[in-house]
């Protein structure tokens, strides 16, 4: 019998099923977003898959530098993008060769330690995620869990309900630059002046 909606579990139970490796679907600080472990190369490369992206980074969430640090990400980098956090702002930065499995090959990748105090236990536990937002490229990201899985179905492992999220807009994308100026890639939850 095919179904016709997700059954959804508790974001207690889906730490356990990110630690296994798995991925899902779940509200992140912002949006829906498919999420993994960043520490998991198998899992990152199941997401672009189910994704279908190519050479388009998703986001790593963390709830703390200190986290990114562990993670690997340079301190430099880190320094440069830590007066911006907390907050639904992701930042563009270089991270290397060794995260190939997580820029695809571009050597960046867009960053953020989140402010969400639901979310910010759940990442103590499973450590920097992986995200993209809950759609298909170009298509309009969703707002319930169901649009969700309208897109993806049972391609996902689990689903993780919180609620209808619509007019929560996106983080704000931004690149910092080696003069000092900033890069604003995409408007969002964080107006910039």
């Amino acid at each position: 019998m095919i179904q016709n909606s997700p059954t959804t579990i508790s974001r207690e139970a889906a730490v356990e099923r990110l630690l296994r490796g798995e991925v899902g679907v779940m509200p992140t600080d912002t949006v829906y977003g498919l999420v993994a472990r960043a520490e998991d190369p198998k899992a990152v490369a199941r997401l672009y898959e189910l994704k279908n992206r190519d050479h388009k980074p998703g986001t790593i969430i963390a709830a703390s530098t200190e986290q990114l640090q562990n993670l690997g990400v340079p301190n430099s980098e880190i320094e440069a993008a830590s007066q911006w956090w907390p907050d639904s702002l992701s930042i563009v930065l270089h991270v290397g060769d060794r995260f190939a499995y997580l820029h695809q090959g571009i050597g960046d990748v867009a960053i953020r330690v989140v402010a969400d105090s639901v979310l910010i236990p759940l990442l103590e536990t499973t450590g920097p995620l992986l995200t993209s937002s809950a759609n298909h490229p170009g298509a309009p990201g969703a707002v319930t869990v169901r649009d969700a899985w309208d897109y993806f179905n049972d391609r996902i492992d689990f689903y993780v309900d919180g609620g209808d999220l619509s007019g929560r807009p996106p983080s704000t994308l931004i690149k910092l630059h080696d003069d000092g100026t900033i890069e604003v890639i995409r408007d969002g939850a964080v107006k910039l002046s």
